[in-house]
């Protein structure tokens, strides 16, 4: 039973301190407060499996903040002569050793982490030192292909990001048109693999690259209001201005590109996404 990792279980049976649930092979405790009340006995669980601060095999159905061999920001709930604890979601905590840190963490902090098992302790741990944890040799990516993001950090380039949780990758600052945040989980395209294994992703779809500014704020906007927009080309300046911070002779070119792109269609009271 892989700590750190979602498992689907077996309720085999229910004692006061809680339920505990079998793979066939080994029984773990789900306490009684994390027990579905409808539970009963051999319905199949999905619990998350870790250990607890007496280093016993425990379950939640709480929902944690990472699970094993994935990257993700999480907030500096404290510090200790042991190192940094993040706020991991569940009852737990999860410790980031200090040989494991880059440079000091204050509470508060949200920082880039890697959930890894270590193999000397056979514990999960956190690290702040992700980079060993990226795939450079094998890239299982074709470009254009739709993908998961991480934002990770801001560079003289632009922001880097982690691709679906394997891989690390750049978003040049000419291909960001409004404000992304370190912790932002969205969807990209890959935009080309160089030769030196080094990845560029967009956030726009190939061929959409070289839509002016406007355009692509719109097309944003549309995104982000299920794909329909109130504005036409009779709409009050005013109006344009307040939704997309634009101006009317701006918007008017810009819904003119993407109309002719096919890529919005234009109605009486507005123009909605296709």
């Amino acid at each position: 039973m892989t700590i750190g990792q979602y498992h689907t279980l077996r309720l085999d049976r229910i004692t006061p301190p809680g339920a505990y649930l079998t793979n066939g092979e080994t029984n773990v405790l789900l306490p009684t407060k994390y027990i579905p009340k409808d539970a009963k006995v051999d319905d199949e669980l999905r619990v998350f499996v870790y250990r607890d601060s007496e280093d016993r095999i425990i379950c939640t159905t709480l929902t944690p903040n990472l699970v094993l061999n994935q990257f993700g920001y999480l907030r500096v709930k404290d510090v200790s002569s042991v190192g940094a604890f993040l706020d991991w979601g569940i009852e737990k905590d999860l410790l980031v050793p200090f040989r494991e840190q880059v440079g000091r963490l204050d509470v508060g902090q949200w920082i880039l982490v890697y959930l890894y098992t270590d193999e000397k302790s056979d514990r999960v741990v956190a690290t702040s030192k992700v980079s060993r944890f990226y795939e450079t040799v094998e890239i299982d990516l074709e470009e254009g292909q739709e993908v998961d993001l991480l934002i990770s950090n801001t560079t003289d380039l632009g922001l880097n990001v982690v691709i679906n949780d394997t891989y690390q990758g750049l978003i040049y600052a000419n291909d960001i048109f409004h404000d992304l945040l370190e912790g932002d989980r969205m969807k990209g395209y890959v935009k080309t693999i160089r030769a030196d294994r080094k990845i560029d992703v967009s956030l726009r779809q190939t061929g959409l690259e070289n839509l002016e500014s406007g355009a692509t704020q719109i097309l944003e906007a549309l995104k982000k209001n299920e794909g329909y927009l109130p504005l036409h080309d009779k709409s009050d300046p005013t109006d344009i201005q307040l939704e997309l911070q634009m101006s009317k002779k701006n918007f008017k070119r810009s819904v003119g590109v993407l109309y002719k792109k096919k890529l919005i269609q234009l109605q009486d009271e507005g123009i909605r996404l296709v």
